[in-house]
């Protein structure tokens, strides 16, 4: 079992959503992240806490976001329960191969000025 843990400040992610919301869909957030967070009342703590949950990821993995985990490789969608859940590319997908791992779990919480994503790699 591997564990990564994030937390982000909403504020800076919605700076960044502002100032870069063109660049971001297909680079940090999937068209159907993109999608999910934009039809919520407020949009910021579910990009911030979906942008800490690829962090959590990739610590989880001992790699980084670049050479062997993409922003992309990480998908945070729902379940028809609305509980999250992790969509892993093909990249994520080798690197669950390696670990030998089955499947990775998320857990994710916000506060109003802070998003945390806990994932676990079983």
């Amino acid at each position: 079992m591997r564990i990564g843990c994030d937390i982000i400040e909403i504020s800076r992610i919605r700076h960044f959503v502002e100032q870069h919301s063109a660049q971001l869909i297909g680079r940090v957030f999937t068209q159907c992240e993109w999608d999910y967070c934009q039809q919520q009342a407020l949009p910021y703590p579910s990009f911030a806490v979906r942008f800490a949950a690829k962090e959590a990821v990739a610590k989880a993995f001992g790699v980084g976001i670049g050479e062997h985990l993409n922003w992309t490789s990480v998908e945070i969608i729902n379940d028809p329960s609305g509980s999250p859940e992790v969509i892993l590319d093909d990249k994520g997908q080798q690197l669950l191969k390696h670990f030998s791992a089955k499947a990775v779990r998320i857990s994710l919480s916000h506060s109003r000025d802070n998003a945390l994503a806990v994932a676990i790699i079983e």
